[in-house]
Formats: structure tokens, sequence, C-alpha cells
């Protein structure tokens, strides 16, 4: 599902990872981040696909919410544990959107 987000400007955190074969509760954090980051002040949505590749991006508010979620301590430990285990290599990038536009049937 594409996220309804407000008119700009807002931010993206884009996140694109890529996976080890370690499932070990992998798939409920993933669903547990998703359902904490939406009760987090700031959050407006996210969006995220996986072939390969994994891209996640999560928009906020303001970059003081995304610094809240960063500090969040279930997801430090979410982030831990994605380090010595679940990902062999990631990358966050943090952005200022100042315009989005689209298109829908």
């Amino acid at each position: 599902m594409i996220a309804p987000t407000p008119q700009p400007p807002y931010y993206a955190v884009i996140f694109t990872s890529e996976r080890t074969e370690m499932e070990d509760g992998y798939g409920d954090m993933a669903h547990r981040m998703v359902e904490l980051a939406s009760q987090q002040a700031g959050y407006l949505g996210h969006e995220s696909a996986r072939d390969g590749i994994g891209i996640t991006v999560s928009y906020w508010e303001s970059l003081e919410a995304i610094r809240s979620w960063k500090q969040n301590s279930e997801h430090l430990f979410a982030q831990k544990k994605g380090r010595e285990e679940w990902y062999s290599r990631y990358k966050t990038r943090i952005c200022k959107v100042e315009r989005d536009y689209g298109f829908e049937k």
C-alpha cells in the first residue's frame, strides 16, 4: 500500500538492507517494529518491499520524531539483533521531502 502522506515538507527514512540466512524471530520483530513505529509521535506511514534487497521507507513529521524513534528501547534492541543476526549489510538515508505528486485511477 502507498502511504497516505500529508502535504510536504515532511521527512523520509529509507532503510535498504541485505539479509543473512538467519530467520530466528525476524518476521515477528519486523511486524512489531511496524506496530511500534505507528504509535510514535510524528509517524506518518511506511512502504516496504523485499526481493533480494529490502527497502522500507518510513515517513515522519520532523527530524525530532525520527530521533525519538531511533532511541526507542525496543527499536534499539531490534537494531542490535539486526546487526548481529539478520542483516549482512544495510544503509539508512534520511531525506526531506519537499515535493510529492501521484496518480490514482
